[in-house]
């Protein structure tokens, strides 16, 4: 198949693994930013090919997983005590909250569904009109183009019983977060592709400048990341410092405009709130004053008390790059996918289930051999 299978071949791989064994001098961590990239590197066993000084440190991104608690307890408050409809894409709706999850909340009676696209929430609204339809609204840039069209399609066709309940986050004000913690040590950026394919590349390049430091944007099958790395460290090695884009064959450097006017025909941006991380000053989109009919929180006035974390769950310290999941007391012991303590043990793009379902599978059998 083109474009994937070239992209997973061995002779391929080896060659770069190879290149970038002779090319590696220093110690340098790169940070991944996107959860797709940290499953790719577990999952294909990336991690243990690359020679000891290039250390693969994960980052935040995976949006259900920086879904703020509260956030969750608000979606829960509108499944149980408002009787509505709540629409989610499949991650979120087993992430822990701070009283009880989406899934609990649907064993409880909550007619809770899973959906693949927020245009069905907007058909199951039109065939139910006398419900209201809130569709959970996560993600990062790459999905606010589908979620703000669905709020476009309900407002043309007169859908007055659909709305979204919206936590988008986005990578660029996440990425300058790290570089200025104090204790950040990370010395490069693989930038995530499906997210500069909505947006283009323009806004790592003030990143690069302001902080010195390499960003490749990368796609997701092993020959892209390798390929990504060995460019990061050729960066590193020279003492360069630019922003390159190795995804050439799906991210243009101008994005999708079409995509990026639908995002700002409903969206502004807004400071948001990151589970684990804390507040980061505008770093997510929020739905204007003019399309407000159709906010949830607006629309039901939805204030809770403030949730709070569990404060055993290391998530946050995970997707700022401190420490490996593994390197969490409660990996695999309190933690599971199957009773997590964070959403990055139950995410499809979370760190934590990554090592779980593939890195640690990799250590028992190597321990069983």
């Amino acid at each position: 198949m083109k474009y994937v299978s070239e992209f997973r071949s061995p002779e391929v791989v080896d060659a770069l693994l190879k290149e970038i064994r002779e090319t590696v001098k220093g110690n340098w961590n790169i940070m991944e930013v996107c959860g797709g990239q940290t499953h790719s590197l577990v999952k294909n066993g990336i991690l243990n090919m690359l020679p000891s000084n290039v250390q693969m440190v994960h980052g935040p991104g995976c949006p259900v997983c920086v879904t703020p608690v509260n956030l969750i307890d608000k979606a829960v408050h509108l499944a149980m005590d408002h009787n509505v409809i709540l629409c989610s894409y499949g991650d979120m709706i087993r992430v822990p909250g701070s009283g009880m999850s989406l899934l609990e909340a649907k064993s409880k009676g909550a007619d809770v569904r899973i959906l693949y696209s927020p245009l069905e929430a907007v058909k199951i609204a039109k065939e139910n009109p006398d419900r209201e339809v809130v569709f959970f609204a996560v993600g990062f840039e790459t999905t606010a183009p589908a979620n703000a069209l669905s709020v476009i399609h309900a407002f043309k066709e007169g859908v007055k019983n659909y709305s979204i309940l919206t936590s988008h986050v986005l990578v660029p004000p996440a990425m300058e977060a790290i570089m200025s913690d104090a204790a950040c040590k990370v010395d490069a950026f693989l930038g995530a592709g499906h997210v500069c394919a909505i947006m283009g590349i323009g806004e790592y390049y003030p990143i690069v400048e302001k902080y010195k430091i390499p960003i490749v944007v990368t796609g997701f099958e092993p020959v892209d990341l390798l390929e990504g790395i060995l460019m990061t460290v050729k960066q590193l090695e020279k003492g360069e410092y630019k922003l390159e884009n190795q995804y050439t064959r799906v991210v243009e450097t101008g994005g999708n405009k079409n995509a990026v006017k639908t995002i700002d025909e409903i969206f502004e941006v807004t400071d948001r709130e990151w589970r684990g991380i804390g507040e980061i000053p505008r770093s997510g989109y929020g739905v204007k004053e003019q399309y407000s009919a159709y906010d949830a929180v607006r629309k039901f006035k939805i204030d809770i008390a403030e949730s709070h974390e569990d404060l055993t769950c290391l998530s946050g310290d995970v997707m700022k790059g401190k420490i490996k999941p593994d390197q969490c007391p409660n990996f695999g012991t309190k933690c599971t996918p199957v009773q997590p303590l964070g959403a990055p043990m139950v995410s499809s793009e979370g760190a934590c289930a990554a090592y779980y379902n593939f890195h640690m599978a990799t250590v028992l059998e190597g321990i069983g051999h």
